[in-house]
């Protein structure tokens, strides 16, 4: 790549881009201005990681919709790609093929939190409240429940997500570690479970539970989950 020095009326990749966007007619790299081929290449490349990241969005996004409506197996490239307003080519430049955009649309990462540094007695209000957050901060957790509640590699995925993320946390503070997995499994019904009405089948009472709400109801239950030593 060619390095430019700037010049008095500037040429460098930021006055060329910064010049195209003031709409002055007289700058450098603005529209019918007698600027140089390096001004529309610089113009080009400052803008290119933006858009490359607003396609991958679009595409993520429209995949999440489409696998939830068609499940796996029926949804296409091609609808995928229409959905998001994009030629098919592009989907399989940025993911290679359908496994490959379904992996990227599905990556949940749900950052649980250390339950070790929480009072024993305050851990399950803890764990509901940090999902509540998560679910509201972070659109890719409803689209996978809506994916996992329609085909079965939407359901795969969430309970790797849970036996790989959520289960470890509760072993730490189970009485009975070898009970962790069971017990995440009834973790799982009770948070999934309001997700569910809350966020994806919008249950008017549901939607309408404050947070304090959610935490008063869920925690007990979850609590004796987390942390009874019989049922």
């Amino acid at each position: 790549m060619v390095d430019h020095a700037p010049s008095a009326a500037g040429t460098a990749p930021e006055d060329a881009l910064a010049a195209a966007l003031s709409g002055d007619p007289g700058a450098p790299g603005a529209p019918g201005a007698p600027a140089g081929p390096a001004s529309g290449d610089a113009v080009a490349a400052a803008a290119r990681p933006r858009r490359s990241a607003a396609t991958r969005a679009a595409i993520l996004a429209a995949a999440r919709d489409r696998f939830a409506a068609d499940g796996y197996e029926r949804a296409t490239i091609r609808a995928i790609a229409r959905d998001a307003g994009i030629d098919p080519s592009m989907v399989m430049r940025y993911y290679g093929n359908k496994a490959g955009l379904f992996a990227a649309a599905s990556e949940i990462e749900v950052h649980a939190p250390d339950l070790t540094h929480v009072p024993r007695d305050e851990a399950a209000a803890r764990l509901v409240r940090h999902f509540l957050e998560r679910w509201e901060c972070d659109e890719t957790l409803t689209a996978m429940m809506r994916v996992g509640v329609t085909n079965e590699a939407g359901a795969e995925r969430m309970r790797g997500v849970f036996a790989e993320q959520i289960e470890p946390v509760l072993a730490a503070v189970c009485p009975v570690p070898e009970e962790a997995p069971t017990r995440a499994a009834l973790v799982a019904s009770q948070i999934l479970g309001m997700a569910l009405c809350r966020y994806v089948l919008h249950v008017p009472p549901a939607v309408g539970l404050t947070h304090d709400e959610v935490v008063a109801w869920l925690a007990p239950t979850i609590q004796r989950y987390l942390t009874a030593e019989h049922p």
